[in-house]
């Protein structure tokens, strides 16, 4: 953790690019003592006028999609173009299973060793919306450092990938051909937020990974799309032999033109920030009030009655709201 004594330097260090700055100004973001998160904040109102510059995307990918392969040859073909990648994960479930995004950081070893490269593994345990705000705020520290693309992962399953929607440009999903129905259970909630979606391990069998690619194109034909200038294309491609990723990120940056040009980019960004800032709002009142003494006090009580059905929730939330003193 950065002592006192090196903050000072820190801003300047990570404007710079300095790798180890980055690396020590994102441990500040994610430190829960007090000063150090009164320090981070100091920080971050700093860089500020240096972020917002940087493709942001997000992705994610049913299981066994080959996401973590795919990310490192999509980042190992970005930085040989001449970008700047930083990886970030959002995994909120890491603290009850040691995570995944570990050992993908063991699995890129290419992207990990590339010195234009960075990948940051998400703070391990804790729930989905602090995880959240860690890696928006490593995100930002990320496009201060110089990063000129920023690649979002989700690694945990369900409501991480909405989380990861609304903090990026583009949302991509990586799916596998065949895979049964492909309205079902998740796979229907990422078809409905996803920018752009790639059916990898094409190469494996090109016909089946064709027909599914045309079975999403089909389906994407009865949803609304979020932007009446972009329907989200179905691609395939292979991650293992690199084949597709120059149209995916082709599409990524045609994405970004569009999305600039009718002002849809600069929107969503602002209703990001919008709902960032009352998500943090939110995020402290919950923790202000479970710190309160006479909150801590009377919330076990109140919690047992609830579970017993001696006492409605809502009475039970009046109660505990009058003793914060509300």
């Amino acid at each position: 953790m950065a002592a006192p004594m090196d903050l000072a330097n820190l801003h300047p260090r990570l404007i710079a690019g300095d790798r180890a700055a980055l690396a020590r100004a994102i441990t500040l973001v994610e430190s829960r003592r007090p000063d150090h998160q009164a320090a981070a904040q100091a920080l971050l109102e700093q860089v500020m006028p240096r972020t917002g510059r940087a493709q942001r995307v997000g992705i994610t990918g049913v299981p066994g999609a080959g996401k973590s392969t795919t990310i490192e040859s999509l980042g190992c073909n970005l930085t040989a173009a001449g970008h700047r990648v930083a990886v970030l994960a959002v995994d909120p479930s890491s603290g009850r299973h040691g995570g995944s995004i570990l050992g993908d950081k063991t699995r890129m070893e290419r992207l990990a060793g590339d010195p234009n490269a960075y990948i940051r593994p998400s703070p391990s345990g804790g729930a989905l919306g602090g995880v959240a705000r860690k890696t928006r705020e490593a995100m930002l520290l990320c496009e201060a450092a110089g990063f000129d693309v920023i690649i979002v992962e989700t690694v945990g399953v369900g409501q991480s990938e909405t989380v990861v929607a609304e903090m990026v440009d583009i949302f991509l999903v990586l799916l596998i051909p065949g895979g049964g129905d492909e309205l079902q259970g998740i796979k229907k909630g990422l078809i409905e937020i996803a920018d752009l979606i790639v059916i990898n391990k094409a190469d494996s069998d090109p016909k089946l990974a064709e027909r599914s690619a045309s079975h999403y194109r089909a389906a994407l034909h009865i949803l609304t799309p979020a932007s009446p200038d972009w329907t989200p294309p179905v691609l395939t491609a292979s991650g293992l032999l690199g084949q597709g990723l120059d149209k995916l990120w082709s599409t990524v940056e045609r994405h970004r033109e569009v999305m600039t040009a009718n002002g849809e980019r600069l929107a969503r960004r602002a209703e990001q920030d919008a709902r960032w800032m009352w998500a943090m709002v939110h995020e402290r009142l919950d923790a202000a009030l479970r710190a309160h003494p006479e909150v801590a006090d009377l919330a076990p009580q109140l919690e047992r009655q609830v579970r017993a059905g001696r006492l409605p929730a809502s009475a039970a939330a009046d109660r505990l709201l009058k003793a914060f003193g509300l």
